[in-house]
């Protein structure tokens, strides 16, 4: 939809507002690369080239971004490391309070998407505890700074800034009060702006979709991230296996893709419980705290590397998501 010319004014001058404020500082539209930029989005998307000027003139290199994304990795966590940062307290607790206090509209998700409670739960858990920590940064500070003074990713964030002020039209948003992560993720979930755009949903039909403040889009726009991506309602995520001898390399990939079957795998010798044989899978090896773990992942496991490329991060997800269901369980049945 198009941004009504009130709006466009708005934002515009606020924009040249902010210029004028922060004269001082370096005008990333004084750039040849930046202007290259400018140009390219004003043609492609129907941008008026003094508001492309307007809003990203307004934004802020920051050093503390290039910084974060740059600093060295720490050194690679086992995954009984990994779990116990997100399966301890106060995590757990706070899941469950979160659960009851949106317990309608989880439901809802679950009726509309086909995704359990304990999972939309486990991820906004996972990523921002619960909406409790959701990022410091003016995305368009964050975008701006990686898409063009970060070269190794800079295509990507060119293309998430792209995103971003389509985001902002469409939705009405101001694009220089929005605040997220250092690498531009945004509210409950940690949206990037294509994934709100492509998945972010109204979930209360009051006309905005609104990840930063308002749970029941954030609810939904999870549910919807996991519809959109093939998650089975009711379907099996992991389960653990045994390889019976059978040589690791013969039945795992350094991918993610299914390239196997649950009776494909049987039939190399691996034990695979209660799960059809015509189910899609992959297996994987975790280091737990009391020696090697061998997991069989399914079709929703995949779904939920397609939120974050990385098993451990998918297990974690599941794990939290079933100990939050079992206690909120035990809970109601003690009433």
């Amino acid at each position: 939809m198009c941004v009504k010319r009130s709006m466009r004014a708005r934002l515009l001058g606020a924009g040249l507002a902010v210029i004028a404020a922060g004269a001082a500082q370096a005008d990333y539209t004084q750039r040849e690369d930046v202007r290259a930029y400018m140009t390219e989005v004003a043609a492609e998307h129907d941008f008026a080239t003094a508001e492309l000027q307007a809003i990203l003139g307004g934004a802020e290199r920051r050093q503390s971004i290039l910084d974060a994304i740059s600093r060295p990795a720490e050194r690679v966590l086992k995954w009984h490391e990994y779990r116990e940062i997100f399966l301890k307290e106060p995590r757990i607790s706070q899941g469950l309070e979160f659960w009851a206090q949106n317990a309608e509209t989880l439901e809802r998700a679950r009726m509309r998407y086909g995704v359990a409670p304990e999972f939309v739960v486990a991820i906004i858990g996972v990523e921002t505890r619960y909406g409790r920590v959701t990022g410091s940064y003016r995305v368009i500070d964050a975008l701006m700074t990686l898409a063009f003074d970060y070269p190794p990713r800079s295509p990507f964030f060119r293309g998430e800034l792209t995103q971003y002020l389509l985001m902002t039209r469409e939705e009405g948003f101001d694009p220089a009060a929005l605040k997220g992560s250092y690498a531009g993720a945004m509210g409950y979930g940690q949206f990037i702006p294509s994934s709100f755009r492509a998945y972010a949903v109204d979930f209360d039909a009051d006309g905005r979709r609104d990840i930063w403040s308002n749970r029941i889009d954030a609810i939904g726009s999870v549910a919807s991230y996991f519809a959109r991506h093939g998650w089975v309602a009711d379907g099996p995520v992991a389960v653990r296996a045994e390889l019976n001898g059978v040589p690791v390399a013969a039945v795992s990939n350094e991918s993610l893709d299914l390239d196997f079957t649950v009776a494909g795998l049987r039939e190399l010798g691996v034990t695979v419980d209660r799960l059809s044989g015509q189910d899609a899978a992959e297996v994987f090896v975790m280091d737990g705290a009391e020696g090697t773990e061998y997991w069989v992942g399914l079709n929703n496991f995949y779904v939920i590397t397609r939120y974050n490329r990385s098993r451990m991060y998918a297990l974690a997800v599941y794990q939290l998501a079933q100990e939050i269901k079992a206690q909120r369980e035990a809970q109601l049945a003690s009433r």
